[in-house]
């Protein structure tokens, strides 16, 4: 692989002169695709080792399907709550299952990428993926970067019914094929319905609330995660460890819960760096062949926004974890709309504004550059985080930013260390 070691200014960093290796991203897209499809549990590549260890979500129970409900922060139960559910969307049952019964979404296989040959490491970066994600082939070379320039083992963790915490059948082709004709004949002026979000919109459209629920129990997954480390119970992290966060769309929502309200301080001292991230829930446009479909995006924003206060007065166990006893979904709530809970939102930005850096593109429509900088940096822009606008000299699209059938792959090679340099240099300073 091509790749040469130079001393470098980073533009937005002038101060930093930092050791950067320049990626030929296409050659390494394809290596890293075949050696992680091919990892049992352990493997090398270069100056890496990949580790496939496996996770036991503590948190599933709090998913819908579930029939009693217990905080055991707060010690409360919750018995019979209410359940929105929309059956206009629903066409096949095993889309629909229990999300509690979900084994997939329960115990699942996560992977680590790190400098080979070092004992348990005391820096981590989590590596968050976006919407609708089914693999992390394009994601590989991302932490491989972020390895090389910060030194840091890169986890690669799934958000809840994404990646491999999702069910297999979801992405078997014929049978999504046949739900995204039977969905366009059931909505037949749907826009941008695929057989690649199908999946999700349907369930999304059915029961909106399951994407607060996922997003909780990933939240509380990562504790569990860094709360195991802490107690020295992994083998390849030092219990002692520092985690920063690098992050890319939706997975940007997730990096600023969990550093927002820093929960037992334990993000007390992270660096969270957003790439194409970074807006509240309404500022986003998630209407794409690769996202959402647009009844799905309809019924999503219905309940999020225009009437999630009414849906919080009847729903008991929501109402607890979003507006009583929990911070994080406090810091959850005020992520969702521009307006609502600005203040708020805005005065916990400024505590934090030296720690975040965001990396979106000019060219991207579902996150566009300008809500980046509406959110992070407040509506009257005092917040001094970093907003770094980058464009391409080639076409892209939020979904694919680095395209690796491109016919100039200099040009990609070119956009790819840009963004890394940067956010390794925000990352390891």
């Amino acid at each position: 692989m091509l790749i040469y070691k130079a001393f470098i200014k980073i533009p937005y960093f002038s101060s930093i002169d930092v050791e950067v290796s320049v990626m030929n991203y296409i050659e390494s897209y394809n290596q890293l695709r075949k050696v992680f499809s091919s990892v049992d549990s352990e493997t090398e590549y270069e100056n890496y080792s990949i580790h496939k260890l496996w996770f036991q979500s503590g948190y599933y129970d709090l998913l819908p399907g579930n029939r009693e409900y217990h905080c055991e922060q707060h010690n409360k139960d919750f018995d019979h709550i209410f359940n929105y559910y929309n059956d206009v969307g629903t066409i096949q049952d095993d889309v629909h299952q229990e999300d509690f019964l979900v084994e997939e979404n329960r115990d699942f296989a996560y992977f680590i990428l790190k400098p080979k040959n070092s004992g348990p490491i005391s820096k981590v970066t989590f590596l968050f993926h976006g919407f609708n994600e089914k693999n992390w082939d394009k994601y590989l070379s991302w932490g491989q970067a972020v390895c090389e320039r910060t030194g840091s083992a890169v986890v690669f963790f799934p958000i809840a019914f994404h990646m491999q915490r999702a069910p297999e059948h979801w992405s078997n082709l014929r049978k999504m094929y046949q739900l995204c004709e039977k969905r366009k004949k059931r909505f037949p002026n749907i826009l941008k319905s695929t057989l690649s979000n199908v999946a999700i919109s349907m369930r999304l459209q059915s029961m909106p609330q399951r994407f607060i629920w996922s997003g909780l129990q990933t939240y509380f997954d990562v504790i569990q995660f860094m709360e195991e480390c802490k107690r020295g119970e992994h083998s390849l992290i030092d219990k002692n460890a520092t985690f920063d966060i690098f992050a890319f769309s939706i997975g940007g929502l997730l990096a600023e819960i969990l550093k927002l309200s820093n929960y037992q301080n334990y993000f007390s001292d992270s660096k969270v760096c957003l790439f194409c991230s970074g807006t509240v829930f309404n500022r986003l446009s998630p209407v794409s062949k690769f996202i959402l479909d647009s009844e799905a995006s309809v019924a999503l924003y219905s309940y999020l926004v225009e009437h999630f206060d009414s849906f919080l007065s009847r729903d008991a166990h929501l109402r607890h974890y979003i507006k009583e006893d929990h911070f994080e979904g406090k810091i959850f709530h005020s992520m969702l709309e521009y307006q609502k809970m600005r203040d708020f939102r805005e005065a916990q930005f400024k505590k934090i504004e030296d720690q975040v850096y965001a990396i979106p593109l000019k060219q991207d429509t579902v996150i566009p550059s300008f809500e980046v900088v509406n959110t992070l940096q407040g509506a009257f822009r005092n917040i001094n985080i970093p907003v770094d606008e980058m464009d391409f000299d080639y076409k892209y699209i939020h979904e694919n930013p680095f395209p690796v059938d491109h016919k100039e792959p200099q040009k990609i090679n070119n956009a790819f260390n840009r963004v890394f340099d940067k956010a390794g240099a925000f990352l390891a300073s």
